[in-house]
C-alpha cells in the first residue's frame, strides 16, 4: 500500500444519531467543531440524521410501502381524468350548440 496516500489524523470521534440519541464511539478523521463529554472525556461531535440503530432496515421494522394505497392513488387519478374529459366534452357540446344557434339566427335574418 502507498504511504502518503493515506490519512494519518485518525481520532477517536463520536457519533450520534438524531433520532434515537444512540452514541457511537470510533476513530475518524472527520472534522468537526462540536464536542461532547463522554465516560469523563471530551470528544469530537458529529450528528448524523440515520444510523444502523434508526434505519428500518436494520431495525427490522421496515415499512412496506402501502401497495393499497398506490392503488387509490392510481384509481383516484383515473376518476379526475374521466370527469375532467367529461367536462371538457360537456364544455365542448354546449359550445357547438351555441355556435349552432348563432348560425341558424343569422339564416333566419336572411
Amino acid at each position: 500500500m502507498k504511504q502518503i496516500i493515506h490519512p494519518d489524523n485518525y481520532r477517536q470521534v463520536i457519533f450520534q444519531d438524531l433520532n434515537n440519541g444512540t452514541i457511537y464511539l470510533t476513530k475518524s478523521t472527520v472534522l468537526t467543531t462540536e464536542t461532547i463529554e463522554y465516560e469523563g472525556n471530551t470528544y469530537p461531535l458529529v450528528k448524523v440524521h440515520i444510523s444502523s440503530s434508526s434505519h428500518p432496515f436494520f431495525t427490522g421494522e421496515e415499512r412496506i410501502l402501502d401497495i393499497e394505497g398506490r392503488v387509490d392513488k392510481f384509481k383516484a387519478k383515473t376518476l379526475a381524468a374521466t370527469k375532467a374529459k367529461e367536462m371538457r366534452m360537456a364544455a365542448a357540446t354546449k359550445k357547438s350548440k351555441r355556435t349552432q344557434q348563432k348560425i341558424e339566427k343569422q339564416s333566419n335574418k336572411i
